[in-house]
């Protein structure tokens, strides 16, 4: 069995000005905050004596390994991310940042609603509602109106949605 994977298709560099925020915020959590202790924790370890069998030392190691890849990748990210801080011109269609919600029977044949906000791949958060613009139901989404019957095909099924409201 091989350890290939293939490469991934590039997510789009769209991000809210509040994804932005968050992850200026997380960068300077990990390097000004974290890294400084995991710093000093290690220092400390390594002042102990045989540092091959000090658990102290070799996690210390791991975690600044760690704190510096993320921090490494979110640098990357927010020097080519594409900030959106505005409405569109044109608010009665579905674009990135909208919040949409929409209409579909469930699996009972019951109506229901749902609430969705398109954001960038790095703002993901499935429990508030927040869809990557990247997936195939914002795809489907993208340039629609209100009234417009849209229909998504997932892993799980296919589902036909209508869009009750876009707002912004």
């Amino acid at each position: 069995m091989s350890r290939y994977r293939p490469p991934q298709k590039a997510s789009s560099n769209y991000i809210t000005e509040e994804g932005r925020r968050a992850l200026k915020d997380e960068v300077h959590q990990l390097w000004k905050v974290e890294r400084p202790i995991v710093t000093q924790a290690v220092s400390e370890a390594a002042a102990q004596g045989d540092r091959s069998e000090n658990a102290d030392y070799i996690y210390g190691k791991r975690r600044l390994r760690e704190i510096d890849r993320r921090v490494r990748y979110l640098s990357k990210r927010l020097e080519n991310f594409i900030v959106v801080d505005r409405p569109p011109d044109d608010t009665s269609r579905v674009f990135f940042a909208a919040f949409v919600t929409l209409g579909y029977e469930n699996k009972l044949g019951e109506w229901q609603e749902s609430r969705y906000r398109i954001v960038g791949a790095d703002e993901l958060d499935p429990s508030r509602g927040y869809i990557s613009v990247d997936s195939p139901l914002a795809r489907a989404l993208l340039g629609k109106r209100v009234d417009d019957e849209v229909n998504v095909t997932t892993p799980t099924g296919s589902t036909d949605y209508c869009i009750i409201a876009i707002e912004y």
